[in-house]
């Protein structure tokens, strides 16, 4: 009953159903693609960055940069691009992670324009099908008159379906772009937030080892009793 409803409205929504089909599949198709990509990030941001700032403050660089080799996430592959410059300028790391941090974001954002793109089209299809059904319903009427009102419902019924599978695949392809979209957002904020934590951290460790050295110097300087 269902399959034979589909394909009857398919028909009768006119030649504009096919690409509207095809926006349908592949809207389906990168949809899952991302959804897949996505469901491979493992880790918790605030996981991540505690483990690696454990390891840094035992000494242990070694062991923080395996740390961000065991997680699958952008901001576990960000920071290490950071601690693999430990002992750099500021700038130096800062601007390798940045990098780094780009990267990753535009592997995050692949397939996302295809998205926009058909949420943008469908519905705009959906009208292109409402103006050619209502000629159609026009033509129809001048050649049969007022007389024969089932000669203008195909018109108007190819001018409905359109509309309504067009507006139908754009509010789910767009529901989906916006959720992509926010993730993204999320990630790029943890990837800075983790970057500059890291500096931080990075300034931190440096103090300490400083402060050791000027206790060790003055602790050299005073004169021993015999």
């Amino acid at each position: 009953m269902l399959d034979g409803t589909f394909f009857i409205y398919f028909r009768q929504g006119g030649p504009l159903m096919w690409p509207l089909l095809l926006c349908s599949i592949l809207g389906v198709a990168f949809i899952i693609e991302r959804g897949i990509a996505y469901s491979r990030i493992k880790g918790d941001t605030a996981e991540i960055f505690s483990s690696i700032r454990e390891s840094l403050l035992a000494g242990d660089l070694r062991g923080s940069v395996e740390t961000c080799e065991s997680f699958d996430h952008p901001v576990a592959t960000t920071l290490k691009s950071g601690l693999l410059r430990f002992g750099k300028s500021n700038d130096e790391i800062e601007k390798a992670m940045e990098s780094v941090a780009l990267h990753e974001l535009s592997k995050l954002e692949k397939s996302l324009w295809l998205l926009a793109t058909l949420a943008n089209i469908s519905p705009l299809l959906g009208f292109l099908g409402t103006v050619t059904g209502m000629i159609a319903s026009f033509e129809a009427l001048a050649e049969v008159g007022l007389g024969n009102p089932q000669a203008v419902a195909g018109g108007i019924s190819e001018a409905l379906i359109t509309t309504a599978t067009g507006l139908s695949i754009a509010l789910v392809v767009q529901a989906a772009y916006n959720y992509f979209n926010n993730r993204i957002s999320n990630f790029a904020l943890d990837m800075e937030t983790s970057s500059s934590m890291l500096l931080e951290t990075f300034s931190e460790i440096d103090e300490g080892a400083n402060q050791e050295r000027s206790e060790g110097e003055i602790g050299e300087e005073q004169p021993q009793v015999k």
